[in-house]
């Protein structure tokens, strides 16, 4: 059974920073691609950053935010520094593997990350 497991997630003070952890089973990690998203309140969903190859970022998180994975461990995280209001949302974690004529991506529930004073 795949299963995407978020942490980390919580009440944060801008500038602050949190680490979110999302932790994989039921699938070869190493062959995916490991992204966060973001869901904030009445937006759209947006790639915040992804790890495979290479890494990429959004750019209203470049500088900030730093992605990394452990295949050892299925965990992928995401290190949030000097956060603002603005990154106030639902993070998700999702896994992706294409190749032609084939596509496979997986969701985790979701952690809420606000930022507020």
């Amino acid at each position: 059974q795949v299963q995407l497991v978020e942490s980390g997630g919580g009440l944060v003070q801008p500038g602050g920073s949190l680490r979110l952890s999302c932790a994989a089973s039921g699938f070869t990690f190493g062959g995916y691609v490991m992204s966060w998203y973001r869901r904030a309140p009445g937006k759209e969903r947006e790639l915040v950053a992804s790890a495979g190859d290479y890494t990429k970022y959004a750019e209203s998180v470049k500088g900030r935010f730093t992605i990394s994975r452990d295949n050892a461990k299925n965990t992928v995280y995401l290190q949030m520094n000097s956060l603002k209001p603005e990154d106030t949302a639902v993070y998700y974690c999702n896994a992706l593997k294409t190749s032609p004529g084939f596509r496979t991506d997986y969701w985790g529930q979701g952690t809420q990350v606000i930022v507020s004073s």
